[in-house]
């Protein structure tokens, strides 16, 4: 019990720090998405400081697991998990966006670490699950993750995706949908409702799981039950667009568009805390 806290309390400071990373390198780029980034932080602390395997001296080897972040745009908080696990220096992450950096806009596998060019929509879920598809016909152990926005089941190829994995039995993929409830015009539901997400995702066949996606509590217990379903596992983790930032947090002006010196001093003052200089 003691090390579970102690281990939450020190991702809780990662998710800070992130947070803090993300809103910088989006302000020195002048451009780039804040909002979908800062709902997925500690999803991807989670997975990449708690429960995937990998390599980061050795981005392919053979026995990672695959992570597939469908909704690309979301990059900024892939490469602050990334150069923070060790995949390539920090101080790169100055040249995001940049012409000739390995950090473009959408994620890109030209960035160590990264397994797919991502950014066109309802795209992902169908290649994570021809991965998880191949590694279960190969009998490899390797597990398949894959990060979904709300608004991608919108789009018909991933429930065809969502479809195909239940037929196929892909025990080893998991799907994590950031629920932030909101898309670059207006709110999800207002747009094209998914909803009721968790029992449309049950009658086709999946291991549903809703959690809070902004806490480490539950996603570290979801995280869990990983590989002990006879099911692919779909979890609906609760978010929130924006998230530790005021005036960006459920603010769809903010999926894409970085802030002004104003806005970016007080981003980080209210991220780190009022004595943040």
């Amino acid at each position: 019990m003691k090390e579970r806290e102690d281990l939450i309390k020190r991702f809780t400071e990662m998710a800070k720090e992130f947070r803090k990373e993300i809103i910088e390198m989006i302000y020195i780029a002048k451009s780039g998405h804040p909002g979908g980034s800062l709902s997925i932080v500690e999803i991807l602390i989670s997975l990449y400081f708690y429960k995937m395997k990998y390599n980061p001296s050795n981005p392919l080897w053979e026995e990672r697991d695959i992570l597939i972040l469908s909704k690309g745009h979301a990059s900024p908080a892939m490469y602050v998990t990334l150069a923070n696990a060790g995949f390539f220096p920090k101080e790169e992450l100055k040249n995001f966006r940049k012409f000739g950096s390995i950090l473009q806009g959408h994620v890109h596998p030209i960035t160590p670490g990264v397994e797919l060019a991502t950014g066109y929509l309802g795209q992902g879920l169908s290649v994570a699950n021809g991965i998880a598809i191949a590694l279960k016909l190969l009998g490899k152990k390797n597990r398949v993750y894959c990060i979904l926005g709300d608004g991608e089941l919108q789009e018909g190829n991933s429930w065809e995706a969502i479809m195909a994995a239940a037929h196929h039995k892909t025990t080893n993929l998991c799907v994590i949908l950031d629920a932030n409830g909101v898309q670059e015009n207006g709110f999800v539901k207002d747009i094209k409702n998914v909803e009721p997400l968790c029992d449309k995702l049950i009658a086709f066949g999946w291991k549903v799981y809703e959690i809070k996606g902004h806490s480490f509590e539950e996603i570290l217990d979801v995280f869990d039950k990983i590989g002990k379903e006879d099911k692919p596992i779909f979890i609906i983790a609760r978010t929130i667009k924006g998230k530790g930032v005021s005036f960006m947090e459920n603010n769809h002006n903010w999926h894409g568009k970085a802030p002004k010196e104003e806005e970016y001093k007080r981003a980080l003052q209210e991220i780190m805390g009022e004595k943040y200089v």
